[in-house]
């Protein structure tokens, strides 16, 4: 996830009424009406509300005549809690004893994708040892560009370039923060988002 994405959600969450709307929303999907007589304000500051809240993917809403129905989008609220907690924490304590030193790290590499990679440069198959894993997804992603945007059909065909199995590697890209995507646009992190093999056992 980007980082002006994290920055974006934590400002829609600075503020009372939006905190609130999205509690009620928690138990399921209602109108603005609905949430406007529960919190004692206007349909017009529920509306404004919420336009805020769906800038920054935090809501899903959809229209039934003449009302619009709210509703958690759990997935970006899960993730964007998830990404701003990894981002605080990832550095803490990397300088210590436990990491490995740069050539062991440049070693490990080599041998890795000397072993999971043809000479031809395609992928035989995804490690199952996260370590390895994440060495071979950071191989990947590090050929595309920063700030680009990429659709999914664009996503799959790289991915395809390197291995059939298009849409595991392409969740495992959002799984471990290598990517974020949102509605269907898929774009890299900062690298300093990425899940960071070189601290694993």
């Amino acid at each position: 996830m980007q980082l002006d994405k994290i920055v974006g959600y934590h400002k829609a969450l600075a503020d009372p009424t939006r905190i609130k709307i999205l509690i009620l929303l928690a138990d399921g999907e209602r109108n603005g009406l609905t949430l406007a007589e529960k919190l004692s304000v206007t349909p017009a500051t529920i509306t404004h509300h919420a336009a805020k809240l769906r800038e920054a993917s935090l809501i899903n809403e959809r229209r039934e005549k003449n009302a619009i129905y709210f509703s958690l989008n759990d997935y970006f609220i899960k993730n964007s809690s998830t990404a701003t907690e990894n981002l605080i924490y990832r550095r803490a304590g990397s300088q210590g004893e436990a990491d490995m030193s740069i050539n062991d790290q440049a070693r490990t590499r080599e041998a890795v994708l000397k072993n999971f990679f043809t000479m031809e440069g395609k992928l035989k198959h995804l490690p199952a040892q996260l370590k390895k894993k994440l060495i071979v997804l950071e191989h990947l992603v590090s050929k595309l560009d920063l700030g680009r945007k990429y659709g999914e059909k664009e996503i799959n065909e790289f991915i395809k370039a390197f291995h059939e199995d298009f849409a595991t590697i392409r969740r495992e890209f959002i799984m471990h923060q290598y990517m974020y995507r949102e509605e269907q646009i898929y774009e890299l992190n900062p690298r300093e988002m990425w899940a960071r093999w070189e601290e694993l056992s």
